[in-house]
């Protein structure tokens, strides 16, 4: 099994879920560690207020002995809620009341204030020496003093609420990681449904994963569509525009009370003219809306050359001197044989047409790497800079030419489909003098 590339959604899901459980993870061991860490010991504030009821304690001591330590203990335990003892170093009580069993037992567990508090949940008892080094005030943790007195708010705060948090802060993610994309997908979508041949996937067409690939062979999809609708569209138009010019002369001829074998004359060539426009026509649309895959095959250029040639001096009566092959080496195309055939005839056929009066058409060409480049070469008046990329559009005539006398202006876009679908490239330029048409066709 091959694993998607380094771009795929499987690594970003993966990144993304493996590092919200290390986010859990840290939570649960990492952070409370280091809470429990950071509140084990008394702040310095609380060591400050323990040690001040110390002092009051040995003051009340040595001022009224066991009745000011009753007094004392009294006033603790009514502000605090805690208990509290003053005991010598014997552990003898030094107020008037003795210590009991329990009290005597709590004494084994007493801590210096700069000790640790102890387990979470526990009471600590810590006690303050006086300044004998013998007696001392012991005395339970008061709750409002314990550094762990917001202990379960803290469990609840990292246990509940922060992984709810980050759950959907995940989900946040993984919306704008699948879902939006998908949502802005789903919104051209049906803005192509609505007849908006403009709608494109944006920026979800520039990520790298497979909603990237998506998006971009959806572009690719409405690029197409728009093409080829508006080039339906466009040849629609122009096919109506151009069969009304044959049919009124038709009516005309109709109408002119001409006798029968001059009407028959006009009709057939009329009819003529418009099946070989509709042929055209049909033929474009074919090969822009279909792309059909051709078989490809070894072409000898120089033999296809000859037949070409052949059929051009027949139909024009030029000579062969004016119709010049000059490729160099012995020229193999990988394509198809009828569609470059095709091509080259009909960018023949439109060089001779634009040739003037004992000019000639050369077709040149050179091996480049995979690929052999072809030039066929007027001597006409060439084209305006600014129309090279207009004459191989549909219905183009440049020198306003009607049908019959100077072609339909299909010739150079069927050859330009006809090359694409074969991988190849075609395009123009201006020659001296003349017009040089370009070919870029697969070597055999």
């Amino acid at each position: 099994m091959r694993l998607p590339g380094r771009h795929s959604l499987l690594w970003k899901l993966t990144g993304a879920l493996a590092l919200f459980c290390l986010l859990l993870v840290s939570l649960h061991v990492d952070l409370e560690r280091l809470f429990i860490q950071a509140t084990s010991r008394l702040p310095a504030s609380t060591k400050a207020l323990l040690r001040a009821y110390g002092q009051e304690a040995e003051a009340a001591w040595r001022e009224a002995g066991a009745s000011g330590i009753d007094a004392f203990l009294a006033r603790l335990r009514e502000r605090e809620q805690v208990w509290a003892a003053v005991v010598d170093g014997q552990q003898r009580a030094l107020s008037s009341q003795a210590l009991n069993g329990d009290e005597r037992a709590r004494l084994d567990f007493v801590r210096r204030l700069d000790w640790l508090v102890g387990r979470p949940g526990g009471t600590p008892t810590f006690y303050v020496p006086f300044s004998d080094g013998e007696s001392r005030l012991v005395m339970e943790l008061p709750q409002r003093l314990n550094p762990r007195q917001h202990l379960e708010l803290w469990n609840l705060l990292l246990q509940r609420i922060v992984p709810a948090v980050l759950a959907v802060l995940l989900g946040v993610l993984l919306y704008r990681l699948l879902i939006a994309p998908l949502a802005i997908l789903r919104r051209q979508a049906n803005a192509l449904h609505a007849d908006d041949l403009s709608a494109r996937a944006g920026g979800v067409a520039r990520r790298r994963d497979e909603l990237g690939e998506l998006a971009r062979a959806f572009d690719h999809m409405a690029e197409r569509l728009q093409a080829t609708v508006s080039l339906q569209r466009q040849l629609l138009r122009d096919l109506s525009h151009e069969l009304r010019t044959p049919l009124s002369r038709l009516r005309v001829a109709g109408e002119s009370g001409q006798d029968a074998e001059q009407l028959s004359q006009r009709v057939l060539q009329e009819v003529d003219g418009m099946q070989r426009l509709v042929a055209d026509t049909l033929e474009l649309a074919w090969l822009d809306t279909e792309r059909p895959r051709l078989s490809a095959e070894q072409v000898e250029l120089a033999a296809l050359w000859d037949v070409l040639a052949e059929n051009v001096r027949f139909e024009s009566g030029w000579s062969g001197a004016r119709l010049r092959y000059e490729v160099a080496g012995d020229c193999r195309l990988h394509c198809n044989l009828n569609a470059l055939a095709q091509a080259l005839e009909n960018v023949l056929r439109n060089a001779v047409r634009h040739s003037p009066a004992g000019g000639t058409v050369r077709l040149g060409g050179r091996r480049e790497g995979a690929c052999w480049h072809l030039w066929l070469s007027d001597e006409g008046p060439g084209v305006a800079e600014a129309q090279l990329e207009a004459i191989f559009l549909p219905f183009t005539r440049l020198d306003g030419s009607r049908p019959g006398d100077g072609g339909f202006g299909l010739g150079l876009s069927i050859a330009r489909s006809a090359i694409a679908g074969q991988g190849g490239r075609i395009w123009a330029e201006n020659g001296a003098p003349g017009l040089r048409v370009h070919f870029q066709l697969p070597a055999a």
